[in-house]
Formats: C-alpha cells, structure tokens, sequence
C-alpha cells in the first residue's frame, strides 16, 4: 500500500474520520480477557477485526502494550486479568550490568506472538492500512534500568544511558523491520517516558535514538506514528517533531491547537481526548462536550485527525466508545451541510 498516499486522503479528507487508539475492548467481543488476549496471536488479529467491523476507522491498530520488548530484555513483567501488562523490578543498576545486556532476537518472549498476530491480521483486514504498535528507545530502556533511576542517570552516568539506549534501538529496529516483512503498513511508536524530560535531554537521548529508527525503516510503504502522552510534551514539541515522524499523536496534557500551529501542515497531528474521563466514563454530557470543543478547536486544520489521548481501557463500555464515534460524525456532516449552502 502507499502510505504517501494514504496520508494524502487524510488531509484532503473533508469528513475526517475518528482514529482513537482502540484494539483492548475487542476482549469483550471475543468474551476474554487481557491476560488471555496477550498471549494468544489469534485472538489478537480477530480483535483488530471485530474492532475494524465496528468502527469505521482510517486504519487499524495493534495492541499498545509496552511490557513486551523490554520482557525480550528479560525483565519481569506482571499479568492481571484485566490490565495491560507492567514490568516491575530492573535488569540494569550499573555500567556493567548495561554491558553484559544482550540484545534478544525477535521471536525472545511475546515478541513472537505479537509479530504473528500482526501478520494473521493482515489476512482478515484488507479495507485500510494496519498498524503495529512498539515502545520508543528511552521509554524502553526507562523499563530496563527503572523509571526513577533513569532520570538520574540521565546525568550522573549519562554513558549508562547511552549504551543501553545503543541496545535499546538495535533491538527496536529489528522488531519493526519484522513487522515490515509481515506485510504490516506501518507502527505506532509510544515514546512517553520521554514526555517527562527537558528539551535538552530528549534532543539527545530520546529524539535521535527515533530519528534513526525512522530514517532507516520509514518509506512510500511504511510510515510512523509517533505517539507521546507525557506531562511536559508542551514545551517538546520542536525536539518531538525533528524525529522525522509522518504522523504525530499526543495525550490529553497537550495543547493540540498549540501543537498544530507549530506543525508542518504536512504531518498529521492526532490527539487527543482523555481515555478516562471522556471515554471510560458512560460517556456522559461532559464527554459529549469535551468532543464537541475539541473538534472545534482543531477541526479547521486539515492535518487533525480525533482520537484519544492514550489506549482506551479494555473494560471500556462499548456504548461509550459508539457515542463518541457518532458526535464525531455528526460534527463533520453538520460542517458539510453548512459547507454546502455557504
């Protein structure tokens, strides 16, 4: 598929489709949970296809589930019946342990699993392109070495950080290039824990480790979204958008119209509707509102495109979720009637 062109319709696309980040609620349309979902390829691809049946999306999306690379490194990773997967505890707590850190093969753990389920979705989705999701390179090593400690280190043993992120973005790269090989027209990377650092920071430990990954994998076949929900993502903006990404999608923290007025007109910028209160939250008035406001904020930019903020929750009601597609229609066939008698 020609993603160029894809991404051509989206900005000429006058009745812009919803994109919210949504493929965890299909468990309750397969009747499983996520525990369950996570380790089982097949039940991962129907997902994405009931899902894709649902709800008229512009492409379709794979799990966000930033427990499964950093679970190839061999860390611990905890499994709850209805939550994504965390990894708990550290591989990494010296120079030395970062040295004697191997950087698995893709296949290591679930990574085998996901890269299977994304290529069974290939087969049961052929209306749209379909996603890939992976963890950025310092989100990943913040799950190596421990969130907390990674910040520090970020200045006391800035070679630790360094030689892991090294390792961090050869192993990334390899599962990408998987996906590519699969069939799969692109991935969204989730980059949040940089979300969090100075400007000066993410300029040299996050935004050139994804400049490279991109640079060497993006193409007329292939493209990137780069995803960051992080609390600080407002003043990151231009380290975030030097990464080369063709598409952009940031969480509820951010001031989108702020974002799209400093973005290039020619990457899409997506965004960015809480998962919780709008979503997760019987979809009431306020969340009809919240929709409504952000569509008029952002909605005169072609480069907008709705979505929420993070990943909805599996347990998400459907109904919620139905909801919100239909304000976001409604929006856009009200504006094109008005566009027709003006």
């Amino acid at each position: 598929m020609n993603m160029y062109a894809w991404l051509d319709k989206m900005f000429k696309e006058h009745n812009k489709p919803a994109f919210p980040i949504l493929s965890y609620p299909s468990v309750q349309l397969m009747y499983i949970n996520v525990e369950e979902l996570v380790h089982n390829s097949r039940w991962q691809a129907l997902g994405m296809r009931l899902i894709a049946d649902r709800y008229k999306m512009p492409a379709a999306l794979g799990y966000m589930d930033l427990s499964v690379e950093a679970e190839a490194f061999g860390a611990s990773v905890l499994y709850k019946p209805n939550e994504t997967p965390t990894v708990t505890g550290k591989l990494i707590g010296s120079y030395a342990d970062a040295e004697r850190l191997a950087v698995p093969e893709v296949g290591a753990a679930r990574t085998g699993i996901v890269v299977d389920g994304m290529e069974k979705s290939m087969r049961l989705i052929n209306d749209r392109p379909v996603f890939a999701n992976c963890i950025g390179p310092f989100s990943l090593a913040g799950r190596l070495m421990d969130v907390g400690e990674i910040m520090l280190q970020c200045y006391s043993e800035p070679e630790t950080v360094e030689l892991v992120l090294r390792k961090a973005t050869d192993f990334i790269k390899k599962y990408i290039q998987a996906f590519k090989c699969v069939g799969i027209n692109g991935v969204l990377m989730a980059e949040p824990l940089a979300g969090i650092l100075s400007p000066e920071l993410v300029s040299k430990f996050s935004s050139p480790y994804v400049k490279e990954i991109v640079d060497e994998l993006q193409d007329r076949s292939f493209i990137f979204i780069y995803h960051n929900c992080g609390t600080f993502v407002n003043r990151l903006i231009p380290e975030i958008l030097a990464t080369g990404c063709k598409a952009f999608h940031f969480g509820d923290a951010v001031n989108l119209r702020h974002t799209l007025e400093l973005a290039p007109k020619d990457v899409l910028v997506m965004g960015n509707l809480s998962p919780t209160t709008v979503f997760n939250n019987k979809f009431t008035t306020e969340a009809r509102l919240a929709t409504q406001k952000l569509l008029l904020e952002c909605g005169d930019f072609d480069n907008f495109v709705i979505s929420s903020g993070c990943d909805i929750p599996a347990r998400t009601e459907l109904e919620c979720i139905d909801a919100f597609f239909d304000v976001v229609q409604q929006h856009y066939y009200k504006r094109m009637l008005v566009d027709l008698i003006s």
